[in-house]
């Protein structure tokens, strides 16, 4: 009788290509799976790959991207995944899934971390010590196959505003600039008090997934950058990740006409599917997403707690977190550059 025993083993260099392809071809497989995160979150931000995958019979039949991440200030996690909006295991059944979920925490009590984090999309029944926390929500749409469908497909307020904004003799420009998309992202969170990225972020993103990850810049009539994203192209969607604007860029809506371009550029691309990312609920960019008449996804990330005995709250929200955030709001954008990377490498 053939071995049907399934083992769980880190994953190695060896396997990268074929956990892509598990995860390509995996219903629910998305970028933030793929192995080439190991690489961006090692070289940027020097947090240590902890990724599980399953087999049988030498067949990958499940992966769970694991991260191990450790701070004094921010504490002591393993996460799947930091820095990425979807996470959690992959597998052919629900059995095979409940078998990395408690290879997870076994590593986590091993690792002797405050808590075990799995983003995961959907929800999908949990066994003790797993506790599902629904914060954040996710919005998207398919896209229309012109642009006048794409924009008329937009709720009517929305639409109007992207309206407004094709008025505003805005132009846009989707030649690869990561080191300029990283200058507007950056003064965007200084100004929104959060510290920036490393900008060798951006670099390495799409050093390590070329075409699927590209930049946009949406530029005033003087030819002047006011607004940028970092976009992820993923199976039939295009995922906008890191983005940001200027202050201006709020008068002449080039948020509005970006995004919009954006759905345009995607669809003479063969992309079916806009996928708007996370929010926290009922937070500003939770607001705005919902304006555009998208459809609402509730995030059902679960924790399980190791030697933490309670959640943890890294929230901008969180109370004890406003005098900084009032500080850094005030800080030279050059001084924000230099230290913002070493706070924000705990903040994924």
């Amino acid at each position: 009788m053939m071995n049907q025993t399934v083992t769980i083993q880190p994953l190695t260099a060896a396997e990268y290509e074929r956990w892509d392809q598990y995860v390509d071809n995996h219903q629910d497989g998305s970028f933030f799976h793929l192995s080439g995160w190991i690489r961006v979150i090692t070289q940027v931000f020097r947090h240590k790959s902890r990724y599980l995958m399953a087999t049988r019979n030498s067949e990958i039949v499940g992966v769970l991207p694991l991260v191990e991440q450790k701070s004094f200030l921010f504490g002591h996690a393993l996460i799947s995944t930091p820095f990425c909006v979807y996470g959690g295991v992959l597998a052919d059944n629900d059995d095979i899934r409940h078998q990395l979920e408690a290879s997870a925490y076994e590593l986590g009590c091993q690792l002797n971390v405050d808590y075990v984090e799995l983003r995961d999309r959907y929800l999908r029944e949990s066994k003790s010590p797993w506790q599902v926390h629904c914060h954040h929500s996710t919005f998207s749409c398919e896209i229309e196959d012109t642009p006048e469908q794409i924009l008329t497909s937009i709720k009517r307020k929305q639409r109007a505003v992207v309206r407004h904004s094709l008025k505003n003799e805005l132009s846009w420009d989707n030649h690869d600039d990561p080191d300029l998309c990283y200058d507007v992202y950056a003064e965007s969170v200084r100004n929104l008090g959060t510290p920036v990225f490393n900008k060798k972020l951006f670099s390495t993103l799409k050093e390590t997934f070329g075409d699927r990850c590209k930049t946009l810049i949406i530029r005033d009539k003087d030819n002047n950058p006011v607004s940028s994203v970092l976009s992820f192209y993923y199976k039939d969607g295009v995922l906008p990740y890191y983005g940001g604007g200027k202050f201006e860029a709020r008068a002449l809506k080039s948020y509005d006409y970006m995004y919009y371009q954006l759905m345009c550029l995607a669809q003479e691309k063969g992309k079916t599917h806009f996928d708007f990312g996370r929010s926290k609920n009922d937070s500003g960019s939770y607001n705005y997403k919902k304006n555009w008449g998208m459809q609402e996804e509730e995030l059902h990330y679960k924790i399980a707690l190791v030697k933490s005995e309670s959640m943890p709250n890294l929230s901008p929200n969180n109370p004890k977190y406003k005098l900084f955030i009032d500080l850094w709001k005030r800080m030279p954008l050059s001084i924000s550059r230099a230290i913002g990377p070493n706070l924000s490498k705990y903040l994924g």
